[in-house]
């Protein structure tokens, strides 16, 4: 089973627990693949958790799937899907996310406001995938700042 993330790149500290949380559920369910992307702090959060996770089971594996030739080096596998090189600059991350959603069984989403996120969640509702929406509680302090 593959499960691919979609998540609101400025995603608070206070979401690591709730995404570690649905990631093992996933592997629990029989997950062995992850794809993240690598736009935003919730993409990183969930690679982070991946490679630790990934380090202690051998049977779970992920990749941070690219939107773009990389300039620089990743400490975290990466994966270019075949085509999207010919992708105009501004519908790559569009087309990498359709890429992914395509290959996975499952989705975890991090979508607290209206956005490409909650996007994404619909469009994997409609291609029938599981979808796991993490819910939040707000940080006062947060709020507050």
């Amino acid at each position: 089973m593959t499960v691919t993330f979609f998540g609101h790149r400025d995603a608070p500290p206070t979401v690591e627990p709730y995404l570690r949380k649905a990631i093992l559920h996933q592997a629990e369910q029989g997950a062995t693949l992850f794809f993240v992307g690598n736009e935003g702090l919730f993409d990183r959060m969930a690679a982070k958790i991946l490679q630790q996770l990934c380090a202690e089971n051998q049977a779970l594996h992920y990749y941070v799937v690219l939107a773009y030739l990389p300039k620089e080096d990743f400490e975290h596998p990466t994966l270019f899907p075949e085509g999207l090189e010919k992708a105009p600059r501004r519908f790559a991350i569009s087309a990498r996310n359709r890429w992914m959603l395509e290959r996975s069984d499952a989705v975890i989403v991090y979508a607290p406001y209206v956005g490409n996120a909650r996007a994404w969640k619909e469009a994997a509702l409609k291609k029938g995938r599981v979808v796991t929406e993490l819910i939040v509680p707000i940080d006062k302090n947060e709020t507050e700042n």
